[in-house]
């Protein structure tokens, strides 16, 4: 995947909007980002951890189940028909997932804001991410379909061909680094280093979850070609 924060994150702001960071040059910035967040936040908090939990249970979750369901197709027996089953898995990620940004405010709001972050240049800067993010989220969902999405291949339902169109033109699992750019957005609107570290966490537990997602569904679309060339 490629999935940056954004074009805008490279521009210079003002001196004063960066104070926070110890005046560090942003080439420094981008070899000691992690050790200087280590620095402001307390990893030690109960609600950060919660969010950390959440944030790397989800993927975990969903994978498992989904692997599961492949394998023993126990969810379509129980549901009715493998449709039914991706639904009610699909209705659960997503309640996981409101969980889990509630977590990840409860964690912002539970540690202090950096004052070099709190301005107008990084709190213009979050909205233009989460709007980019939102875009990347909303598109792909759209190109997938609710099945295609919601790990529907899983279940045996197949799309006809791989998607092409934007934004999987533009890089690849546009949902989850759309994810990911709606927390980096949001953490910097509410100036939190919390916020940004947890963000981290969420662009690893995404990275994890397409190495294992990515083989996995290439072999399951593999099959669906040697089934209807023996045909």
């Amino acid at each position: 995947m490629a999935g940056g924060p954004g074009p805008g994150w490279g521009r210079p702001f003002p001196r004063e909007c960066c104070e926070g960071l110890g005046g560090l040059e942003y080439g420094q910035v981008d070899v000691t980002v992690m050790a200087w967040l280590f620095g402001y936040v307390d990893v030690t908090d109960s609600a950060f951890i919660v969010a950390a939990v959440s944030i790397a249970f989800n993927p975990l979750f969903w994978n498992m189940v989904a692997r599961w369901e492949h394998n023993t197709r126990a969810l379509s027996r129980v549901f009715g028909s493998p449709h039914a089953a991706c639904y009610c898995l699909g209705a659960v990620i997503l309640l996981l997932n409101c969980v889990r940004s509630h977590c990840f405010t409860e964690a912002m709001k539970s540690q202090p804001k950096l004052e070099g972050l709190d301005c107008h240049w990084a709190y213009y800067l979050g909205l233009i991410i989460m709007a980019v993010g939102t875009l990347f989220v909303t598109t792909s969902f759209l190109a997938l379909g609710f099945t295609g999405t919601f790990l529907g291949d899983y279940f045996g339902i197949l799309m006809e061909a791989k998607v092409t169109s934007f934004p999987f033109s533009v890089l690849d699992n546009p949902m989850y680094w759309g994810s990911t750019a709606i927390y980096l957005g949001w953490s910097l609107v509410h100036a939190s280093p919390a916020g940004l570290l947890l963000t981290a966490v969420v662009a690893i537990s995404y990275t994890i979850a397409t190495l294992y997602e990515g083989p996995f569904t290439e072999e399951i679309y593999r099959q669906k070609q040697k089934g209807v060339k023996s045909k």
